[in-house]
């Protein structure tokens, strides 16, 4: 039994994500869960730092699950954002907004950071990481091709790290690899530990 799984094992734990993801990720660490998805607007105040809106985000979903963990359990809800500059990129709306957005990341470094949020019935603690990514300069025929293809409408910043346009496309990574598919295991697995 892992650290984890000895801390945890008569607490009801609860993923509230429909990341399929996150739950692979989350599913690595060796606890006993369930996946409990609420529908949350992602609105956050357009004044915030980039971090504070990811923590803002996973904040605000696990408030949704206030009731679900009144008997000792615990719920852990993630977002995961995108800047490139001084935008930041949620899920694109369609096609062509995910064709824009992997344009606005061709060649250029970015930022992906995921917000953390770990709340029971008594208290709620949060925390972000932050991971730089490079691209390479993308063809237009290779962001066609992975919209087309991947159709990635689901993904902050419009990609996925572990799909193809990681694989052709990512020249550099400073951080966790994990963060970028949009949950950081390590620093969730010492957070826990710690909650």
């Amino acid at each position: 039994m892992n650290l984890l799984q000895e801390k945890f094992k008569d607490t009801r734990v609860i993923l509230g994500s429909g990341s399929p993801r996150r739950e692979h990720l989350f599913k690595e660490l060796g606890i006993a869960y369930e996946v409990i998805v609420k529908s949350v607007d992602e609105d956050f105040p357009a004044h915030f730092r980039r971090e504070d809106s990811a923590m803002f985000l996973a904040r605000k979903k696990s408030l949704a699950y206030k009731t679900d963990v009144h008997d000792g359990g615990i719920v852990i809800t993630a977002d995961t954002l995108v800047a490139v500059d001084d935008l930041l990129l949620g899920k694109p709306t369609d096609a062509k907004d995910a064709e824009r957005m992997l344009r606005l990341l061709s060649g250029r470094r970015h930022m992906v950071i995921t917000g953390v949020c770990i709340m029971s019935a008594k208290k709620s603690e949060s925390f972000f990481v932050k991971t730089d990514v490079i691209f390479k300069a993308l063809r237009e025929a290779e962001i066609t091709y992975y919209v087309e293809k991947y159709q990635p409408m689901d993904k902050a910043g419009a990609y996925a790290i572990q799909e193809w346009i990681g694989m052709i496309g990512v020249e550099y990574i400073q951080g966790s690899y994990y963060n970028v598919m949009g949950l950081p295991t390590k620093e969730l697995y010492e957070n826990l530990l710690r909650f």
